[in-house]
């Protein structure tokens, strides 16, 4: 039996699981005989104290405080644990085969999960400018990755990866064709591991193959996106060249003017960088309600009479309904929604709000239904009447990587 190491860094915090599978280094390792042995999490990263909690497939979670002020000191923690938890299994020859680390954004380069050298590195790291919250963090745990575990090959997974399928008049900018052409500019797509682990569960559900359905899956988290799914493959998706454009989002705008831009460096004065911090980190729900990126603590805010959470509510469900309906236009109909991400597996009310003026389109929503549903498993939320099926997905991003990692580790 082979182990396989996954990292899934957050801007902040550090998932991570372990896999086992059957002849991993054989032709008949497949993308479903992955096993979870333990999943985990550390956070927040950069904090003086962080929290590591590791949740064994048959054991009852267990937390500790551990120092992980960088991401690199977070990886080292994760590792020892790992290494301490099998020996306390019964597990001393327990050996990581490979590492899948997950990648935010892999630019026009990198359109598949690619094996991690010293000069994919260097090219990773100039892609930073292009997910500033994540790219370099991204680096630094496969960094620490490589000089911790010298010998074992180490998969890096892109998120813009299932977003290769866009068609051009999806990912197209209205920009001299010549410019985009030399700067790599287009439309990427990001949570794609999220998205194409959701929608191949909610395709599952539906009853049927890939092959003519037409679903909306909705990552709704700190990041959030919406992805058209036709057939199994995005055809369109609400970010763009980088994770900042489409839905509010914690503390990203979405989409703004870009003439807005232009007068907060030319008339107010800001530089570019302080737009980027401006755009990338006050924003969101943050910058709406001056109170939280957090949605649990808008919606006891609004029912506490706080108009500005209630307008930051209200702003996330109405850009995260226009494009459910936009995307509806783009697939010329549509079979199946999901959510999912923190937002959209937790926070029934946020779905209320989003589902209540999309009858039109075929989804009702059944309240009892949404009420229950809790992240916990999948379940359909939608009225047995509704043509459209509405469905909270849990997204299994972590997985989504191993299953990637196998799938390229007979190429080794």
């Amino acid at each position: 039996m082979d182990d396989i190491l996954v990292l899934n860094p957050g801007s902040s915090s550090l998932k991570f699981g372990l896999y086992q599978m059957a002849g991993l280094s054989q032709a008949s390792a497949t993308r479903d005989s992955v096993t979870v042995l333990v999943k985990g999490i550390i956070e927040p990263i950069g904090a003086p104290q962080a929290k590591l909690t590791m949740s064994p497939a048959t054991q009852k979670a267990v937390s500790e405080t551990v120092e992980a002020k960088t991401p690199a000191q977070a990886v080292e923690q994760i590792i020892h644990r790992l290494l301490a938890y099998a020996g306390e299994n019964n597990r001393a020859a327990m050996t990581i085969e490979a590492v899948g680390c997950r990648v935010v954004h892999g630019g026009a380069r990198f359109v598949e999960p690619t094996r991690v050298t010293p000069s994919v590195l260097d090219e990773l790291r100039a892609l930073g400018d292009l997910a500033p919250l994540h790219n370099a963090v991204d680096v630094a745990v496969l960094e620490q990755v490589k000089r911790s575990l010298p010998e074992t090959p180490v998969m890096a997974v892109f998120d813009t990866e299932f977003h290769r399928t866009l068609p051009p008049v999806a990912y197209t900018y209205a920009l001299p064709f010549e410019l985009c052409a030399r700067y790599g500019l287009r439309r990427y797509g990001f949570h794609g591991l999220s998205h194409a682990y959701v929608s191949r569960q909610l395709i599952g559900y539906l009853g049927h193959g890939a092959g003519g359905t037409k679903v909306v899956t909705c990552h709704l988290g700190n990041g959030a996106s919406v992805c058209a799914v036709a057939d199994g493959q995005s055809v369109d998706i609400s970010t763009g060249f980088t994770p900042l454009e489409g839905l509010v989002m914690g503390t990203r705008s979405g989409d703004v003017d870009p003439g807005l831009i232009l007068y907060l460096i030319r008339k107010v004065g800001m530089t570019a960088s302080e737009v980027d911090s401006l755009l990338n980190r006050e924003s969101g729900l943050r910058g709406l309600s001056g109170l939280s990126a957090d949605i649990r603590d808008l919606e006891q805010a609004a029912l506490e009479g706080n108009e500005h959470a209630k307008l930051a509510l209200e702003v996330f469900a109405y850009r995260t309904r226009k494009y459910i309906g936009a995307f509806a236009a783009a697939l010329a109909g549509l079979d199946a929604v999901a959510f999912t991400g923190g937002i959209g597996e937790h926070s029934a009310l946020m779905r209320r709000r989003i589902c209540q003026r999309l009858e039109f389109l075929g989804l009702r929503l059944e309240e009892a239904r949404n009420k229950t549903a809790n992240g916990r498993a999948a379940m359909r939320i939608s009225a047995e009447s509704s043509p459209v099926q509405i469905w909270v997905i849990p997204t299994d991003e972590e997985q989504e990587i191993a299953r990637s990692t196998v799938e390229q580790f007979r190429d080794f």
